[in-house]
């Protein structure tokens, strides 16, 4: 007899796989636990591998945090070699031979921290007139695309050999690191694509926490729910605010109430150690709710 969808409310931070999408991880995922409501927390293209949170009932409404939230990269850059995709799966377009010292590498890797600006890549799930740029580039259809700025906080030098370079890349929303691949070998004049992409962390959760596919599917039910951890490790980059129980009854109906204190701005709620949700503190300290948790 098949089993039922359930609530399950939590997080699941998996190791993606490479080959797979994050949809098709998200499901096989959502199978294993029968939960009835389950989403992620921002794509990873088939070819990278490493942290995708995963979010199953009352934590899919906070998932959308985690896309402001910086993410760090493990990343192999291949010179030398372009391609139309800008990553190892397209087609090759161009082979130039890699001239650049190392003295060369570090001076352009100086470039490209900080705030800089970046065009979006064709290969990618931007929009234009409602169609993903990627359904337009497998078209043959090229489109003039806005530069925007990004964030590398961190962008160092893991190994580097004659034509190959492993990256350790910090960076915030938007940024893509395909394009940072192509912008670099643009750099050095010899042309480059991104060989293999591992993300290591979002936020303030690490790839250190998660459980691959196989781990899972090893496990028995009582152990797999213990890989669950609460729906506010997704909000663990908010500042908090604790109310008390009457407080805490109020905000819980969608009222906003007194907080006091110095946090101001976007705030994770809690009544007692009972997460209420996400609200938004203003200049005199109330905090006015955003998005609750359902009580069971």
């Amino acid at each position: 007899m098949k089993r039922a969808w359930r609530r399950v409310d939590g997080v699941l931070l998996l190791d993606k796989p490479r080959g797979m999408t994050s949809n098709a991880a998200l499901q096989a995922v959502r199978r294993m636990f029968r939960a009835a409501r389950a989403g992620h927390t921002g794509t990873l293209d088939p070819m990278a591998t490493g942290l995708l949170p995963l979010c199953f009932g009352e934590a899919t409404k906070f998932s959308s945090d985690l896309l402001d939230a910086d993410k760090t990269y493990e990343a192999e850059i291949r010179f030398g070699v372009t391609t139309d995709t800008g990553d190892a799966e397209g087609e090759i377009l161009e082979r130039r031979a890699p001239r650049f010292t190392p003295a060369d590498l570090e001076a352009a890797l100086a470039g490209f921290r900080g705030r800089t600006m970046q065009v979006p890549p064709m290969y990618s799930a931007l929009k234009r007139g409602g169609q993903p740029l990627y359904k337009l580039a497998r078209q043959g259809v090229t489109v003039e695309r806005q530069a925007r700025e990004i964030n590398i906080a961190e962008l160092a030098l893991l190994d580097h050999s004659a034509d190959l370079c492993r990256l350790r890349v910090t960076c915030g929303k938007g940024t893509y690191i395909r394009a940072l691949a192509e912008d670099i070998g643009r750099a050095l004049g010899c042309g480059a694509h991104l060989a293999a992409l591992r993300r290591m962390a979002v936020g303030g959760v690490s790839v250190a926490r998660a459980a691959t596919l196989d781990d899972l599917a090893a496990l028995p039910d009582d152990a797999r729910e213990r890989r669950l951890l609460p729906p506010d490790t997704l909000l663990r980059n908010l500042p908090e605010i604790r109310l008390d129980e009457a407080r805490g009854q109020r905000f819980r109906h969608g009222n906003p109430v007194a907080a006091g204190g110095e946090i101001r701005g976007k705030c994770r709620v809690y009544a007692e150690s009972e997460l209420l949700g996400v609200g938004h503190a203003d200049d005199a300290g109330i905090v006015h709710p955003q998005r609750l948790v359902a009580s069971r």
